[in-house]
């Protein structure tokens, strides 16, 4: 039984009054210690301090002192995680890295349809480098086997699906991988801080992921990058002097440093680090067993809720798996007229978001989202639906960001 008193967990966060956030699978609220955090960085350290922040506040070390607050919400192992630059980046470096470990391959399986950063990056790279020594190929997650990636150096999965919400099994896809000499990377973006996973246990080779999600580091927070103590050894393909073995001697060449640490490039966004670094502090002294069963009674009471309304059952289809083993913390319903029913949420109270070509997603943050919160939802998406109010001319137009 879980000993999290959610209600006072809440309480920490600063959620706006008549509003049910349901999308801190895109941005997390606000942790209002992060709001003190900022303001004292600024108005004190930076202020203060000035350049010698960089050591009597230790700024330097923020990338490594943040990848170890990182590293027990993954199941990481102290020296394996480093938070840096942005996701998209931080694959680029894995993806050479597997690239390097796996000398003899030059093969890249992607999962077809995931978030299509991943595959940008892995394509762009294949261009850099040249098809003889890196080229891509896309695959149906439901095809993955042995067979398909004997010839791979790498893997590259989303832990969780950004549309369906779908969990994949990572001890199993790792260990089928890994059997026929395939590296792994997951992308954790839609499960780091949500669901509770070992990355230690299962053998992952590296991972990335954001801190902007369930993680709540604020918008545009930096990314961080897992390697396993096994593949510390390879080369940076983004050597900066913050990744040198001795970074004020500035040598004129390079020579990385030990660990973890050679794999960051050049000087990181202190108070973005700070923000990410206050916000992490929420997590301490929480097991990630009761977050996670957090999630699934939430996403759980949403489904149920969907399954008892008949309004509901005529309009949309749910997306997300049943299977609490296979679900992560959203839930996706697809239904006509997606983007104006999103957007008459959103003018309701409800925020949620849209994804392509007719998806609404409800996004769970197991810290600070309750039951009442699915209970509204569902209610409002009922109400719009049967008024149809998603068909007023406001509700057509599109920002910049869906």
């Amino acid at each position: 039984m879980s000993t999290i008193d959610f209600d006072k967990l809440r309480s920490r966060f600063h959620i706006p009054t008549r509003k049910v956030y349901l999308d801190g699978n895109s941005l997390g609220a606000l942790p209002r210690y992060t709001q003190e955090r900022l303001h004292q960085v600024i108005s004190t350290e930076w202020a203060d301090e000035l350049v010698s922040g960089w050591n009597t506040k230790q700024w330097i070390d923020l990338p490594l002192s943040v990848g170890e607050q990182i590293a027990p919400i993954i199941g990481a192992a102290s020296g394996t995680v480093v938070c840096c630059d942005s996701l998209s980046i931080n694959l680029f470096k894995a993806l050479t890295a597997c690239l390097e470990v796996n000398e003899g391959r030059s093969l890249i399986t992607l999962e077809d349809g995931q978030f299509p950063t991943d595959s940008y990056i892995a394509d762009g790279l294949s261009q850099l480098l040249g098809a003889d020594r890196c080229r891509t190929q896309s695959v149906d997650i439901a095809a993955l086997t042995p067979e398909t990636l004997s010839k791979s150096a790498a893997l590259l999965l989303s832990h969780v699906d950004y549309k369906s919400g779908a969990l994949r099994d990572m001890d199993a896809i790792t260990a089928m991988a890994q059997s026929v000499g395939c590296l792994v990377i997951w992308d954790l973006a839609h499960s780091a801080g949500a669901i509770d996973m070992d990355l230690e246990a299962s053998q992952v080779d590296f991972a990335v992921g954001c801190t902007y999600k369930f993680l709540n580091g604020g918008p545009g927070a930096p990314g961080f990058l897992y390697v396993a103590e096994r593949h510390q050894e390879v080369q940076n393909p983004l050597p900066g002097w913050m990744g040198h073995a001795r970074l004020f001697d500035f040598e004129a060449t390079y020579e990385a440093a030990p660990g973890i640490k050679r794999f960051l490039t050049g000087t990181q966004s202190v108070l973005a680090l700070s923000a990410v670094s206050a916000s992490l502090s929420v997590f301490e002294g929480l097991a990630m067993q009761d977050i996670r069963a957090r999630s699934l009674a939430l996403t759980r009471h949403f489904i149920t809720r969907w399954e008892q309304s008949t309004v509901l059952q005529s309009y949309a289809a749910l997306v997300t798996p049943f299977d609490d083993a296979q679900r992560g913390s959203q839930v996706s319903l697809a239904l006509e007229h997606a983007f104006p029913v999103s957007q008459a949420l959103i003018a309701d109270g409800v925020i949620v978001d849209f994804r392509e070509p007719s998806i609404v997603r409800f996004g769970f943050s197991p810290l600070y989202n309750t039951f009442s919160d699915a209970d509204h939802a569902i209610a409002s998406l009922e109400a719009v639906l049967t008024s149809e109010r998603y068909r007023l001319p406001q509700f057509q137009i599109r920002s910049t960001v869906t």
